[in-house]
């Protein structure tokens, strides 16, 4: 098993709770279009598979609905307009993450971003949250031709980096960085917080669940070669 030399990291549910900026976003869509808004943590429920998606279950109103695919171009415009004014202006970032990059970061660690949202609003809100300077890579939903759970954003991150998959460590919140780290041959953890797609992080397949970002750094410190301070379901 190859040491661990670097540290991709999802953005949203894992290193910043955005979700009040993207609920108003997505209810200031909501409005536009004549419809009542929607409890914000039902569109927590709506994150992690990229803005499309986002928005489509934001006309919807569920998670599993689809919208009249002619409308979305229409409804992304919107979307953006609104989550152009609101980004960062009330996400927040989660404990122990200045702390744990900052760790990581120390212990020669190179860290990369890889987040399903459009780097149009990822470079900002990296930089409005003081965050942008600990990343040696920033990989945005629209950097590659296909987002998270598929494995060509990590794969991408790894190139940009010079490491290969086994080398690099995957921590996020969601299966769809579970099933991408799968796929690409990257270890992953997973923190507990975030939002997977309203579902429970413990059913995740991943070799370990972190309680923070600063007990993953002392994990790797104290086990730089192995990835698994948890097991979870295989």
């Amino acid at each position: 098993m190859s040491k661990i030399t670097a540290v991709l990291l999802d953005l949203d549910g894992t290193l910043v709770d955005s979700i009040p900026d993207l609920a108003a976003a997505a209810n200031a869509l909501r409005c536009e279009w004549g419809l009542p808004h929607l409890p914000v943590e039902q569109i927590a429920s709506f994150v992690g598979k990229g803005m499309e998606n986002l928005v489509r279950r934001t006309l919807a109103g569920h998670r599993d609905g689809q919208c009249d695919e002619t409308q979305l171009p229409a409804a992304l415009e919107i979307f953006r307009r609104h989550y152009h004014q609101l980004n960062g202006s009330c996400t927040t970032v989660y404990p122990g993450v200045r702390e744990g990059l900052h760790a990581l970061r120390a212990q020669g660690l190179t860290l990369a971003v890889v987040t399903n949202k459009p780097l149009e609003f990822t470079l900002p809100l990296l930089e409005q949250t003081g965050l942008r300077a600990a990343f040696d890579v920033v990989v945005g939903g629209d950097s590659t031709a296909h987002k998270k759970p598929h494995p060509a954003p990590l794969l991408h991150a790894c190139c940009k980096l010079g490491v290969t998959p086994a080398q690099a460590l995957v921590i996020g919140d969601s299966s769809n960085d579970a099933q991408a780290a799968r796929a690409a041959g990257c270890r992953v953890w997973i923190v507990p917080y975030g939002y997977n797609e309203g579902e429970a992080s413990h059913t995740i397949d991943s070799d370990g669940i972190v309680a923070t970002l600063l007990d993953a750094a002392h994990r790797i410190s104290v086990h730089p070669v192995s990835a698994t301070p948890q097991r979870t379901r295989q």
